[in-house]
């Protein structure tokens, strides 16, 4: 029996001050409890408990990159972050394209049995962009969100077939990477004044904006549940918002470094500040704030990409794109949504977990609720100095952040427990 005392509790009523007892797998009681002997008792007065956050764009580099990271690596970031359910891209070497290789990622990371990793199928074979993945084995296997992230699937038509087809699957979606790839060629970071400056090229924000509006229509005229992938530019926001309004079936996600900074932070060719998308120009960072308040924006989630020490440390033009983010993500989070803990819940573990088909994530704590747990201290102050990640390109190294998870519960076991004087 694990007991959590003092805590403010995310319930369906809201926040409310009381204690969680757990046995198994199950909240069992929410309350006044007094702890039996035996029990283990967390002492959390001033903390938050709620669901454990879901993120549901991740890289975990396996198979074929695990010097970057690894189900292992990957699993304890999660938790240390928070989370109690992640989802695994399919951009792998090979990609996640089969049964076969959807059943394999889910045995080889389930030995590791820290956090839930669900998985991502590619929405073309090979993710080659030229013919439709075997989408029906694949959603056997439990596969639910498909996308072949990293790259649009630029063939209209095909694109057209994948969502009418995928339609006839319930609750699947499809997820994209909006990115016209003959738009941003030679692009290191946003087009602008900080691209200008240094005489590098840049990833234009219609690059982004011509796909999400082609994604769009393409939506609406199949009927498919669709998903767009990090969003950073205004335009995405304000077509996703009319899309929302008329009756789409679209959700969004937006990541934490789009959340928290700008193109200008790019200004010192940083390649731990290069990512894809590109941080974009500060108005784009107010939409993107204002879209994740007002819902058009649905889920905060990482694209934790981890690259090596040697990957990174190079001139910026010659960096890969990508930046690791399971880590310190609640607490941008947190900062971004002005210490809101109902929003909080709502964008990093209740919705993400809705598009994501993970139904033993993302519940109010109540009595009978699967004990997938996450205890965040919203007043610690703290500076990321080092990762479980195998990586450390994080744009957050030794920058202040406001808010840490103190502990994640997945499944009833306490799987992180933070140090109080780190």
């Amino acid at each position: 029996m694990i007991i959590v005392k003092g805590a403010r509790v995310w319930r369906r009523s809201g926040l409310v001050e009381a204690a969680v007892v757990i046995e198994g797998d199950r909240v069992v009681e929410v309350g006044t409890v007094t702890a039996p002997p035996g029990a283990r008792v967390i002492e959390a007065r001033g903390a938050i408990l709620g669901p454990g956050l879901v993120d549901i764009h991740v890289h975990l580099r396996d198979p074929g990159q695990t010097w970057k990271e690894d189900f292992s690596t990957g699993s304890m970031a999660a938790v240390a972050g928070g989370f109690t359910a992640v989802v695994a891209m399919p951009n792998t070497a090979p990609p996640i394209d089969s049964v076969k290789a959807v059943k394999e990622v889910i045995d080889r990371s389930a030995e590791v049995g820290l956090v839930d990793i669900a998985v991502a199928g590619a929405l073309t074979r090979s993710r080659e962009g030229l013919g439709m993945a075997d989408f029906d084995a694949m959603y056997e296997a439990g596969v639910r969100l498909f996308t072949d992230d990293g790259d649009s699937v630029a063939d209209s038509g095909l694109l057209r077939r994948i969502m009418a087809y995928l339609c006839d699957l319930p609750r699947a979606v499809v997820a994209e990477h909006a990115e016209d790839r003959s738009l941003t060629r030679g692009g290191h970071l946003n087009e602008g004044a900080v691209a200008a400056s240094h005489g590098i090229g840049g990833l234009p924000a219609v690059a982004e904006e011509v796909v999400v509006a082609r994604d769009l229509a393409l939506a609406a005229d199949t009927g498919a549940r669709l998903h767009i992938q990090h969003v950073s530019t205004a335009g995405s926001v304000s077509m996703i918002r009319r899309a929302k309004e008329s009756g789409l079936a679209v959700t969004c996600e937006v990541t934490p470094h789009h959340l928290r900074l700008d193109e200008s932070a790019v200004d010192r060719l940083d390649p731990n500040f290069k990512m894809y998308p590109p941080l974009r120009t500060a108005g784009d960072r107010q939409a993107l704030v204002e879209a994740l308040e007002d819902g058009t924006v649905d889920a905060v989630a990482t694209d934790h990409a981890p690259h090596s020490v040697a990957e990174k440390d190079v001139p910026f033009e010659e960096a890969p794109r990508g930046v690791i983010g399971l880590e310190t993500s609640a607490s941008v989070a947190w900062e971004a949504l002005n210490g809101d803990a109902g929003l909080f819940f709502e964008r990093l573990s209740a919705a993400p977990a809705r598009i994501a088909s993970l139904d033993r994530h993302g519940q109010p704590v109540e009595p009978g609720s699967v004990a997938n747990l996450v205890l965040f201290d919203p007043d610690r102050s703290w500076k990321p100095r080092s990762f479980y990640s195998k990586s450390s390109n994080s744009p957050f190294l030794g920058s202040t952040l406001s808010g840490r998870v103190m502990a994640t519960i997945h499944e009833g076991s306490v799987v992180y427990e933070g140090d109080a004087d780190e």
